[in-house]
C-alpha cells in the first residue's frame, strides 16, 4: 500500500505533529505512514482521510495502481 499523506498533509499546511494530534497519534506514526514503513489500521486510515477532507482512495492506494496498467491487464 502506497499514500499520498505528506501531500495532503502540506496542503493543509500542518506539520507531522500537528497531523498527529488532529488525528489521535504520535508524529512518529504520522512519519512511518509516510514513509511506507507502517499500514494504518482502517479507523485511522478512515481517520486521517476525514482529517485531511478526501476519501480514504485519495490518501492510499495499492501500489499497482500507480503502475496503472503495466502488469498487463
Amino acid at each position: 500500500m502506497r499514500n499520498r499523506l505528506k501531500e495532503r498533509r502540506a496542503a493543509l499546511n500542518v506539520n507531522q505533529q500537528k497531523m498527529g494530534a488532529l488525528c489521535g497519534v504520535s508524529r512518529q506514526t504520522i512519519s512511518l505512514i509516510e514513509r511506507g514503513d507502517y499500514s494504518p489500521s482502517v479507523t485511522l486510515a478512515l481517520t486521517i482521510a476525514k482529517v485531511c477532507g478526501v476519501t480514504v482512495e485519495e490518501v492510499f492506494y495499492l501500489e499497482e495502481e500507480e503502475n496503472n496498467g503495466e502488469s498487463g491487464n
